[in-house]
């Protein structure tokens, strides 16, 4: 998990909050770290995927100010694809 993940998890824990509490929801833009949004999931948390739409010329700086953000991005893409294949054998 994340830290941003952990620590959320644990202030809701640590003030008596359910993991699925209604008001509460983990937010990930689809394709970035997503192994970190499918264990919240798996662990009984509320986790939202967005995907940005519109015109290419409007959505591509957008994709490209977060993976500028997240500096983690550029040194995962190998891992990203293997947990992808992993992933889509599991479930074929």
């Amino acid at each position: 998990m994340s830290i941003a993940a952990c620590t959320l998890a644990e202030l809701m824990h640590n003030a008596g909050l359910p993991y699925n509490h209604k008001h509460i929801y983990f937010s990930q833009l689809l394709g970035m770290s997503d192994h970190i949004s499918f264990n919240l999931a798996h662990a009984g948390y509320n986790v939202a995927k967005y995907v940005p739409y519109g015109p290419v010329r409007d959505v591509l700086p957008y994709l490209l100010r977060r993976a500028e953000e997240n500096t983690s991005v550029a040194g995962q893409t190998p891992r990203e694809l293997s947990l992808l294949i992993k992933e889509r054998k599991r479930r074929n």
